[in-house]
């Protein structure tokens, strides 16, 4: 037996239509996924950029190398700082990247005459 056994019609304009299409294709969900979010009081996120996951698993690998060393550290009582530093440099390099990934605007595609503005 499903466990959603109740549907509906729902009528929409065309604009509307459009709004809701562009905003479910932006969460990369279905469409009634969706709205069962939006129904259960979940605003739904859009997908994260194309490279999160890979900036993720860098961040990872980062994180655990730092706390082998901090394991190793802890049980000889002695670190290797050469190998904490270079680990530490890949960090900071990492997270700068990722700044830039999320918060540097990105280049328009379409060209500069096509600019359309729309105000509140």
């Amino acid at each position: 037996m499903r466990k959603r056994s109740i549907s509906f019609l729902l009528r929409l304009s065309e604009s509307e239509h459009v709004r809701l299409m562009n905003e479910v294709k932006q969460t990369g969900l279905s469409r009634e996924a969706y709205i069962r979010a939006l129904i259960n009081g979940y605003i739904p996120k859009p997908l994260p950029p194309p490279d999160y996951y890979a900036m993720m698993r860098e961040l990872h690998a980062i994180g655990n190398n730092l706390n082998q060393l901090a394991a190793k550290a802890h049980a000889t009582g002695h670190l290797d700082r050469a190998a904490f530093q270079q680990e530490a440099d890949q960090l900071r390099r990492a997270v700068q990247y990722i700044q830039q990934a999320v918060t540097a605007p990105e280049l328009r595609t379409e060209p500069r005459g096509n600019l359309n503005v729309h105000l509140p």
